[in-house]
């Protein structure tokens, strides 16, 4: 790749990572996972940006990739996780300034957890990331009406969410 598509790569992701660190950690609903998820992305749309770049909507198509990466976790083979006595506590002012940033509820995020990858995503990308249905649509692959009925079955499943009832989102 030549200096100044590295230049404009480098330049998009400046831009455009705290939006799809935000999409994927509303799929994943945990931080850490969500940045691996969206470095995973952008090392993807970095190996080939000469065509990402040539799509004319090259933030459609991360979003896509962030997608796919997010599904693609569960296919692959866990990595053997060590067990420890206490959670570490984040560090540092990024650390802060990133959870700010979130700074959504836990209550809501135990509710996402809890519907289906599909219902999640339209959420995400419908209510969270604030697109259009003919755009969540194209995202995920299917039809305005598919996402229509999953957004309602996922509504539905929110209202009735034992966490949200309770008053415990903020």
């Amino acid at each position: 790749m030549s200096a100044e598509s590295d230049e404009q790569f480098r330049e998009f992701m400046r831009g455009r990572w705290p939006a799809m660190v935000r999409l994927a950690y509303g799929l994943t609903g945990d931080l850490g996972h969500a940045e691996d998820v969206a470095q995973a992305a952008f090392a993807r749309a970095y190996a080939s940006w000469a065509r990402v770049a040539g799509t004319g909507d090259p933030d459609a198509y991360v979003r896509r990739i962030v997608i796919n990466e997010n599904n693609n976790r569960f296919r692959r083979r866990r990595v053997k996780e060590s067990l420890v006595d206490a959670v570490p506590e984040p560090s540092g002012p990024r650390a802060a300034d990133t959870a700010v940033a979130l700074g959504d509820s836990e209550a809501l995020m135990r509710a996402l957890r809890r519907l289906g990858p599909r219902q999640r995503a339209v959420v995400v990308l419908r209510f969270w990331m604030d697109m259009s249905e003919a755009e969540t649509a194209a995202a995920l692959h299917c039809s305005v009406g598919t996402v229509k009925s999953q957004a309602s079955r996922a509504l539905a499943a929110l209202r009735g969410s034992a966490e949200l009832m309770e008053g415990e989102l903020q």
